[in-house]
Order: C-alpha cells, then structure tokens, then sequence
C-alpha cells in the first residue's frame, strides 16, 4: 500500500503523479510474477481453443503436488483435483451432458462446489451456480432461466429442490455423496474436449438481481474468466505459487468463483475454504490455514472492524486483501488495525465487460482500468444516461461523478444475459458516436485521475445489502401481498457506519386494517430471503404517483427514515416490528442491542 498522501483530501481522493510514481515503483518486486501472467492477458479470438479447464491443467502439469484446496484441516493436490474432475466429468458425459448443456451447481462452501464446476466446464457444458439461500418460486424462476439439465446438490438442500414444483426441477439430479459413488470408477484422464473448447463458449450462469424482481442470469464467458485471471489475478493480486488465498464467500458469488479461483490457479497457489463467513472466528481460520491473502466484500470489512481486539488481528501472515466494496471512510482504520500491507480493491461485476484493479496499492480507490470507459451524467429517476443537443452522452468531466459506461467492442464483448431484453436494456446505442454500443453498469463513480475510479452508490431498481443485491420490485410483490397492504414502495437507504443500503417500506394499508408488526414481520420473513427483509417501515396514508402512475420512489428515497413527519416508521427486531428508536442505527452499525420489553 503506498505510503504517499493523496493530492487532495476527501472521501475519494484525487490520485496524483506521486502517487502513481509510487505504485508503479510498488510493481518491481511482483515483476516476475506479472511476466508470468502476461500471456494470458493477451486478446484472444472468440473462436480460438482455449478454456478455463485448458488453463486448469496447464497449472496442474507444473504444479502437480501442491495445494490447490484446503478445507477444515484437508488438503487436495492440483493432481487429486484434476482427477477427481476429470472422474466427474466422464460421468457427466455418461448421463448425456455435452457442450452447451446446463449443470445447475447447488451447493455451500465445500472443495466439491470447485472440482465440480471444473468437471463441468472441462466438457464445454454450462456451471449455473444457484444461489442456496433461494427458495420456492425465486428458485423455480432460477433454475427456469437456466434450463438445467442436470442438478447437483448437497444432501441438506434437498429440501430447497423440494421447495420447486416438480415439473420445474432438471431431470437428473444427483447428491454429492452419489456423485461421487458413482464417478469412483470413471475415467481420471482429461476429457478430449478440454481441448477443444472455443475460449468465447459460455462457462458459468451467474445470478443478478434486476428490474424484473426475479434473479437475472449473466452470462460469464471462457475468455471472461481467462482475461479476470490475467488482468486481476495475474497482474493486479500477483500471489506467489506458495501463497495461500482464504475465502469464507459463497461459490455462486463471482468474487470466490473468479477472483479468487483465478488468481489462484494462474500462480500455482491455493485455496483455503472456510464453511461459511463469521467474523469472530475470521482471522482464526486464517491462522489455521496459514493464509497470506484474503478475499472479501465491504460488509465483511465492517464486521471484523466491529469485533472486539484480539490477539490474532495481526497475528497471521496476511499479506493482500482483495475485493470490493471497502469504503473510504474505514480503508485506513481496517489496513491499520490488521496489518494489511496491501488492499487489492476492485471493480467489477458479472455482468460487466468493464473491470478496475487496484494495480498499483494505492489508497481509497476502486482501481486502475486500460479498457476503454466513460463517465457521464444521468437521469437519476431511469437511471439513463442524458444527452446533449448533438444527441450524445456527456460526460462529468475531470474529477467528476457519473454514470459508469463501457464500450462494447469485439476486445470488450458484453456477454449478456439468458433473458434477450435484459440484456437489450443494458446496451446503449450511439452514445459517443453514430454505430457505437456501450455498455450501462448502473453505477455511480468518480473520476481519481490517471484512469482511476472510486464507486459510489448503485442507481435503479436495486440496492446492495449485506453483499446481495436486491430488486425492489421482488421485495414489492411479497409485502403487497399481505392482505392488510394497499400498495407498497421498497428503496434503499444509506446508515451511518453501514456499508451497502438498508431495505425501507412505505406502505399504504386498505380501509380499516390497521399494522400487525408480528404478523407483517412473520410474512416478509417467510416470503423472502434474510437480506431482503425490509429494516424499516413507514405507515402512509397513500402512495403517491406521476402522471404516468409511475410511485414516487425518489422522494421517499431522500426521506429515509428521518423525514418522515407524523407518519409511524417502525424497525425490525427480532421476530417483530417495534416503533423506532434511534438506537436502532447504532445498532446496525454494529453497537450493542438495546434491550427491549416485550
């Protein structure tokens, strides 16, 4: 991390020539790992052969006996790995899977979720990785986009599949213990079609939230993942064949499925595994497994900040962060009180065809892109870029803060989604000139200088929350549900010392109902996942509406929780809603909670 201060002071601060002196000088320890990783990082043809299973055994054949995996004191060679791939894809094959085909992937943090998707990506078939916290008919609308062909699942999410009309589940499904049964006596050899992938074949199904209120499906490309090894993992973390990168992120999120996966894979590292994130135990695990480097999400910075000191905060060998999400305002606290030498924040997402990386160890930056992007301003009600009289975007200009734009070009492909019009809806035609195509992040950021971004907030439908993106028309559809509700309005809203937006409602309730806060607080929790559960309501007498009956989301946006006037706002506690208390924001913060009388 450079040591240099900022050119200017603020929350994103400007980066300067000193600074970026600094951070290029940074690079000359790292340079043989970065030349290493060069080639990959070389444009490739859509059509030329190469695959992330190629690239998988091209590691393996270099580093056969070391680590790949660890998990909970167990070790998997690059070699056991491989042939325990290669077992699972034979079977695959045997139960009718080829190139194109979808294998759902169903799974929590386990060394199988990995070998697995390798197994599937090996034959040129499609990982579609489900998020587990998915039920009912959130879940049957996921496997829906994917078209699956095949399921694989852990024995105690059996009951998330049953959760699913049948009519709706992929024909084959197959539970680990059995997938693993039966592959016992496959083929431990590399599948000939490893060879023979085109690198531009889709690889994986990732879920996104959107506008619709049902998860989209983003497609993520061989050469997507390829370039994010080279470009982040190779030239932006550059680990060292004997390092260790610790992850306790879910597989169906794209930063342990490709960051983490491929920084590790392009150097000979590995990859240690925890079952699932707890911020008391955090810097343990790491200890247990030796890790230099970590990988994480803003919120998962927050927490271990909250935590109270212990011996282990700096008594590990951690090295790199690596992730997003890490706000400005605890960069400094959180690499102080940890020891971390250097933050490797990025951008991306996986959708995207634009990505940053913190290249240089810089301070308070989402990091450095080559590719080719704009900000600009935009239309903070349709989230669109606006245009000036020639009918072209227009940009915000030096240090300025805007819409994030990508152009889409055959160096920069925008992969899409399974949904056509979804991926329509992203394109912006002309922007710069007659014929172009951009791509719409529906981010907010700021120029740094020198090519470099700070993110800002998300723009749209959706708000991010404990490192989940929620679609406010989902959240919609479960609260107008319940029979006392009228109509109701969900957005985002910003709390001090909180990372992401907290999910708020305001609703209107028919004629004579009056609010149930357990009641209403047992039918969000059962319609929704966790993380999409609104923290605040707010009782209005009536929602109100445009001219084109478009609600009036924005100004209850900017209301939050704190203008709300003779309206009652209550706060989730518990298994309740209760009347709000101003303690309440402390306490998502991460302060004590206050004790409340029945």
């Amino acid at each position: 991390m450079s040591d240099t201060a900022p050119t200017t002071t603020g929350i994103l601060p400007d980066i300067g020539l000193k600074d970026m002196i600094c951070g290029v000088a940074s690079l000359r320890s790292d340079l043989g790992t970065i030349l290493r990783a060069a080639p990959s990082m070389i444009p490739k043809p859509p059509t030329a052969k190469m695959s992330i299973g190629k690239r998988f055994v091209q590691t393996v054949e270099k580093y056969p006996n070391r680590d790949f995996l660890r998990f909970e004191g167990t070790s998997i060679t690059y070699r056991e790995a491989n042939a325990q791939a290669n077992r699972i894809a034979d079977l695959l094959i045997r139960e009718g899977v080829s190139r194109g085909d979808v294998v759902a992937v169903l799974a929590r943090n386990h060394p199988d979720v990995v070998i697995s998707m390798l197994a599937i990506v090996k034959i040129g078939a499609i990982a579609g990785m489900l998020n587990f916290h998915q039920r009912g008919a959130v879940l049957e609308h996921s496997l829906g986009l994917i078209d699956a062909k095949v399921v694989i699942y852990q024995d105690d999410l059996l009951e998330a599949l049953d959760s699913v009309p049948d009519a709706a589940r992929p024909a084959i499904e197959i539970e680990f213990a059995e997938l693993h049964r039966r592959s016992a006596t496959c083929s431990p050899a590399n599948p000939r079609a490893t060879d023979s992938i085109p690198i531009g074949d889709t690889a994986f199904y990732i879920f996104t939230s959107g506008t619709t209120g049902y998860p989209k499906a983003s497609k993520m490309s061989h050469y997507r993942w390829l370039a994010a090894m080279g470009g982040i993992g190779g030239f932006g973390i550059r680990l060292r064949s004997d390092d260790v990168m610790y992850t306790a992120l879910p597989f169906y999120h794209n930063n342990a499925l490709t960051i983490t996966v491929s920084s590790v894979v392009v150097s000979g590292a590995c990859l240690a595994i925890g079952r699932h994130f707890s911020a008391s135990k955090f810097f343990d695990e790491i200890i247990e497994n030796d890790a230099s480097a970590f990988c994480y999400i803003g919120e998962l910075c927050r927490y271990l900040l909250a935590q109270p000191p212990k011996p282990s905060d700096r008594a590990h060998p951690v090295r790199i962060a690596v992730g997003n999400g890490l706000r400005p305002d605890i960069w400094d606290e959180f690499a102080e009180r940890f020891g971390i030498e250097r933050i490797v924040e990025l951008y991306a997402a996986s959708e995207a065809n634009i990505g940053f990386i913190n290249v240089f160890g810089l301070r308070k930056t989402a990091g450095f892109s080559p590719l080719k992007y704009a900000i600009v301003e935009y239309d903070e009600e349709t989230g669109e870029p606006l245009r000036g009289p020639d009918g072209r975007v227009i940009p915000v200009g030096r240090h300025g803060t805007g819409l994030l734009i990508a152009e889409i070009n055959k160096r920069l492909p925008f992969d899409g989604y399974t949904d056509p019009e979804a991926s329509k809806k992203k394109i912006i035609a002309d922007a710069r000139k007659k014929g172009d195509r951009w791509f719409n992040s529906g981010d907010v950021v700021r120029d740094q200088g020198f090519s470099h971004i700070g993110f800002v907030d998300r723009i749209g439908d959706t708000f991010r929350w404990k490192g989940e993106n929620v679609a406010t028309t989902e959240v919609e559809a479960v609260l107008d549900a319940d029979r006392s509700v009228s109509e109701a309005v969900v957005f985002g809203v910003p709390v001090p010392g909180v990372d992401g937006k907290a999910g708020m409602a305001a609703i209107s309730l028919v004629d004579g109902a009056s609010f149930d806060p357990v009641g209403f607080a047992a039918h969000v929790r059962d319609g929704l996942p966790a993380y999409a559960v609104p923290l605040f309501v707010r009782i209005v007498d009536q929602i109100e509406h445009t001219s084109t009956f478009k609600n009036m989301r924005a100004g209850l946006r900017r209301a939050s929780f704190t203008d709300t006037g003779d309206d009652p706002v209550y706060v989730l506690s518990g298994e309740r809603y209760v009347e709000f208390y101003p303690e309440f924001v402390d306490e998502l913060s991460g302060a004590p909670r206050r004790d409340l009388k029945a």
